[in-house]
C-alpha cells in the first residue's frame, strides 16, 4: 500500500520552503527545538487551495470543493438534510461548560502508541469528522472546524466531510499548520483544549511544539479534566476496548529468541549510560518479545508497553490477553507482567529511584514523559539538587535520524533518543527473510487465481462491484496456508475511484468494475510467516493512448528504482528521483512517497527507512531491510495508476569497490504479472524491455508450480515476452 504519509509534492517543495515563516530564534542546540515544524500536526496538515486576490492559497470548505468539482453536497458523509452537523454542535456546547471553558479543541488520529492503524474505540477523529482515512488532525473552534490530512486522502476527504468542515491539504503552498491556523483564527489569549488522557495521544515532541507554537499568541494549552469530549458525545455507541488473546510468534519465523533480543537492548542501555528504556510502539513490543496479537485491524499487535531494565523486563498488558502458553514463554525470558494502566505509576517509580531512562520522544506519549519528569523533579529536590545542564549531541550516522538530535538531560536523568528496537527490527534476519519470501509466493498464487477469475467474469459482463471484487480476493487468500488477515483495507478502485490514493469502497457508494477504464487494486495480507503488499493496475478493455503513456512512465520509474545500485549509507530520499524522472519528463508527478518499510509478519508500514522526496529522513538503507517500490500517477476524476512490488535490500558484488565500501541493490519479493496491454513499448529502452521479460520469466518459474490448470494457463498467457511495437 503506498505509501507513507505524504507532505509536499517535489514540484512544490522549493516554493513551500521559501514561503515558510522565518524560524524562531531558538539556538540550533536548544532542547526546545525538536523536529522541523510540528511533526504530528504538520504531518497531517494543509489545505485544498485556490488562489486568493493577493496570490495566497486559500482554504476552501468541503462543500465549495465539491461544488467546484461538480459533486453533490450529499456526498459528505456527515451532512444532514438540515445542513448542520450535530456532533459539532454537541462538542461546542461542551466548550461553554464552566468546568471546561475552552475556545478550541484538538482531536488527533493516533492512539496512545502513535499507531497508524488503531482499534475502533480510539477512532475519535473519524467519528467526529466522518473522514475515515488513517491520517488526519481535526481542530474545532467555536465557529470553525478544520481537518488536516495528506495527499493520499485529498479526494476522499472532499467526499466524506460535511459542509461545515474546511479541508486543509497538507503541503500545499501557502496553507498553514494547525498551530499557525489557531494563531490566525483565535484572538490573543484563548484556551486550546486537549483531554489529559490525550497526553497519551500526542508524542512528547508534538505536545511540546504545539505548546510553544500557540504561546506566540498567548494561547494556553489546557488539559480538559474529566473525560475526552469526543467520548462524551459518542456516548454508549463507542466500542469497547479490544481484549483479543495474544500468541507466541514461533522461533522458526522470528529467527532470534527473546533473551538474545533483550540482551541486545541491554547492551544498548550500557552503551548509552542508561538504566532502563520504555518501548511504546506496539510493533516494537511484539517484535522484541516474539509475540503477536489482534487488537488492531490489519496489524498483528496488542496494546501494551514494555520497560526493559538492566536486570529485568516488565510487560504492561491486560492479563486477560495472556494465555498459559504465552505466560510460560514470557517467564522463560524473564519478563514480568503488570496491568496496562500501571505504566505511568511504574515510570514515576523509576524516576523516584533516580533511574536514567531512555525515551524515544517522537513516539513515547507526553503523559509518560510528563510523569517521569515530575517524578525526577521530586527526586532532585529530595537530593538537594536543582536544575542541570542539558547536553546535546548529533545522532550517529548509523542511527535513524528522522527523529532529530539526541538529547541527554542530566538533571532529569533522561536520554531522548530513537528507540533501540527501531533499527534492529527493520533489518531482517535470515528466518524473517525466508518467511517473507515464502509468504509472498503463496500470496502470488492467490493473486494469480484471483486475476484469472476476475478477468473471465468481467469479459463475460458479470456484474461486479469494487466491494465484491475485494471480498473475492479475500476468499482466494484465505485458502493459502498461514493466512491470518488482510494487512490493510483493500484499495479496489475503478476509474475515477482509482485516483483516490487510499480509496476504500463501501457497499453504499462503490462503483462497478467494467472494461472501459482502468482498475487499480492495492492489497496485502498478514501470514504467519510474513506480510505482503502489492498493487497492480489493469484494463479489461482497450486502454487509451493517454492511459498507456502514463502507465508506461510509471513502469519506467518502477524499473529504474528496482535496478538501482547505490553505496552503503545511502538514505532512501536519494533514490526517490529515479522513480519520478520518467513522469517529470512530461510534467507529471504523484503526491506520495515512493517506498515505505514493511515488517516481517508485522505492520505493513514500518520505519525508520523510506524512499521519499522528504529529505529530512536520513536513515540509510541497509542490507536486510524491506521497502516497497510503488510509483504512481493519479488523474483526478478520471483514473489512477500504481505499480507496487516489495524489495529486499541486498549487497551487490561489483568489479570495483571505490573507497572500500559495499554497494547495495534490491531483490524482488513480489511475483505477479504486470499487464502488458497497458505498456507502450515504443517508449521503452531495450534494457527496460529485458527487465520486463526477465521479471515475467521469474514469475512463471516461481509461481506456476503452485497453480492449477486454469490459473496456470492465465499465468502463462500473462508472462509471455513483450511484443515490441515497430514504428
Amino acid at each position: 500500500m503506498a505509501i507513507e504519509a505524504a507532505r509536499l509534492s517535489p514540484s512544490l517543495a522549493a516554493a513551500a520552503f521559501l514561503a515558510r515563516r522565518p524560524p524562531q530564534t531558538h539556538s540550533r542546540f536548544s532542547p526546545r527545538r525538536r523536529l522541523p515544524l510540528l511533526r504530528f500536526f504538520a504531518s497531517a496538515s494543509a489545505s485544498s487551495s485556490a488562489s486568493g486576490g493577493d496570490g495566497r492559497a486559500v482554504a476552501l470548505s468541503s462543500s465549495e470543493l465539491r461544488k467546484r468539482r461538480g459533486l453533490s453536497s450529499s456526498s459528505g458523509a456527515s451532512e444532514s438534510a438540515a445542513g448542520g452537523d450535530e456532533k459539532l454542535r454537541a462538542l461546542r456546547r461542551l466548550f461553554a461548560r464552566p468546568d471546561i471553558a475552552i475556545d478550541a479543541y484538538i482531536v488527533p488520529s493516533q492512539d496512545a502508541h502513535q499507531s497508524e492503524f488503531i482499534a475502533e474505540c480510539f477512532m475519535r477523529r473519524a467519528y467526529l469528522t466522518g473522514f475515515t482515512g488513517s491520517a488526519g488532525t481535526a481542530v474545532v473552534t467555536k465557529s470553525k472546524a478544520a481537518l488536516w490530512t495528506d495527499g493520499r486522502y485529498f479526494l476522499q476527504a472532499e467526499k466524506e466531510l460535511s459542509h461545515e468542515w474546511t479541508l486543509m491539504r497538507s503541503g500545499n503552498h501557502g496553507v498553514p499548520t494547525t498551530s499557525e491556523w489557531l494563531n490566525d483564527v483565535l484572538p490573543s489569549g484563548c484556551r486550546v483544549g486537549i483531554d489529559p488522557l490525550m497526553q497519551f495521544l500526542f508524542s512528547f515532541d508534538a505536545a511540546e511544539e504545539l505548546k510553544d507554537a500557540i504561546s506566540n499568541k498567548n494561547h494556553e494549552l489546557v488539559l480538559v479534566k474529566g473525560t475526552n469530549l469526543v467520548d462524551v458525545i459518542w456516548g454508549h455507541g463507542r466500542p469497547k476496548p479490544p481484549k483479543e488473546p495474544t500468541r507466541v510468534h514461533d522461533i522458526k519465523y522470528a529467527g532470534v529468541d527473546v533473551p538474545s533480543k533483550l540482551s541486545f537492548i541491554r547492551s544498548q542501555l550500557a552503551e548509552n549510560g542508561c538504566d532502563a528504556v520504555v518501548i511504546s510502539m506496539l510493533d516494537e513490543v511484539a517484535w522484541l518479545l516474539n509475540m503477536r496479537g489482534s487488537d488492531v485491524p490489519h496489524s498483528p499487535v496488542f496494546y501494551s508497553y514494555l520497560i526493559v531494565e538492566v536486570s529485568g523486563a516488565t510487560l504492561f498488558v491486560d492479563s486477560s490477553k495472556i494465555s498459559g502458553d504465552v505466560l510460560e514463554h514470557l517467564e522463560k525470558a524473564g519478563v514480568n507482567l503488570k496491568p496496562y494502566e500501571a505504566i505511568v505509576s511504574e515510570v514515576e517509580r523509576l524516576g523516584a529511584k533516580g533511574v536514567k531512562l531512555w525515551l524515544d520522544s517522537s513516539s513515547v506519549n507526553a503523559a509518560i514523559v510528563s510523569a517521569f519528569r515530575s517524578s525526577c523533579d521530586r527526586y532532585m529536590k529530595k537530593k538537594g539538587k536543582t536544575g542541570g545542564k542539558n547536553v546535546l549531541r548529533e545522532a550517529s550516522s548509523d542511527e535513524p535520524t528522522s527523529k532529530g538530535l539526541v538529547v541527554e538531560n542530566g538533571a532529569l536523568n533522561v536520554v531522548y533518543k530513537v528507540s533501540p528496537v527501531t533499527l534492529a527490527k527493520s533489518v531482517k534476519n535470515e528466518a524473517e527473510i525466508e518467511g517473507m519470501k515464502n509468504s509472498h509466493l503463496r500470496d502470488a498464487a492467490a493473486l494469480a487465481e484471483f486475476w484469472c477469475w476476475l478477468e473471465e467474469d468481467v469479459c463475460k459482463n458479470v456484474p461486479l462491484t469494487e466491494v465484491q471484487v475485494a471480498e473475492k480476493l479475500l476468499e482466494f487468500r484465505q485458502k493459502q496456508d498461514g493466512f491470518i488477515e488482510t494487512s490493510f483495507d483493500t484499495i479496489s478502485g475503478y476509474g475515477a475511484n482509482g485516483a483516490i490514493i487510499h480509496y476504500r469502497p463501501t457497499p453504499e457508494s462503490c462503483s462497478s468494475v467494467r472494461n472501459d477504464n482502468l482498475f487499480l487494486l492495492d492489497s496485502g495480507a498478514q501470514y504467519i510467516d510474513g506480510t505482503t503488499d502489492i498493487t497492480r493496475t489493469v484494463h479489461f478493455g482497450e486502454p487509451s493512448a493517454r492511459q498507456k503513456e502514463c502507465f508506461t512512465r510509471v513502469l519506467q520509474g518502477h524499473i529504474a528504482l528496482d535496478q538501482a545500485v547505490f553505496p552503503e549509507r545511502t538514505p532512501g530520499f536519494v533514490l526517490d528521483v529515479l522513480a519520478r524522472s520518467s513522469l517529470w519528463k512530461i510534467g507529471l508527478d504523484y503526491r506520495h512517497g515512493t517506498g515505505h518499510g514493511v515488517g516481517a509478519a508485522l505492520n505493513v508500514h514500518e520505519g525508520p527507512q523510506s524512499i521519499s522526496y522528504r529529505y529530512g529522513n536520513l536513515t540509510a538503507l541497509q542490507k536486510g531491510m524491506i521497502v516497497s517500490n510503488e510509483p504512481g500517477y493519479y488523474e483526478d476524476n478520471a483514473f489512477g495508476i500504481r505499480i507496487e512490488n516489495l524489495l529486499l535490500v541486498k549487497e551487490v558484488n561489483l568489479a570495483n569497490s571505490f573507497g572500500g565500501i559495499s554497494y547495495l541493490g534490491f531483490e524482488k519479493l513480489t511475483f505477479v504479472p504486470i499487464q502488458s496491454k497497458l505498456i507502450d513499448s515504443s517508449l521503452l529502452s531495450p534494457s527496460e524491455i529485458n527487465w520486463i521479460n526477465a521479471y515475467h520469466e521469474q514469475v512463471w518459474d516461481k509461481v506456476s508450480p503452485l497453480l492449477s490448470s486454469q490459473s496456470r494457463d492465465w499465468l502463462w498467457k500473462n508472462t509471455r515476452p513483450l511484443v515490441v511495437e515497430t514504428p
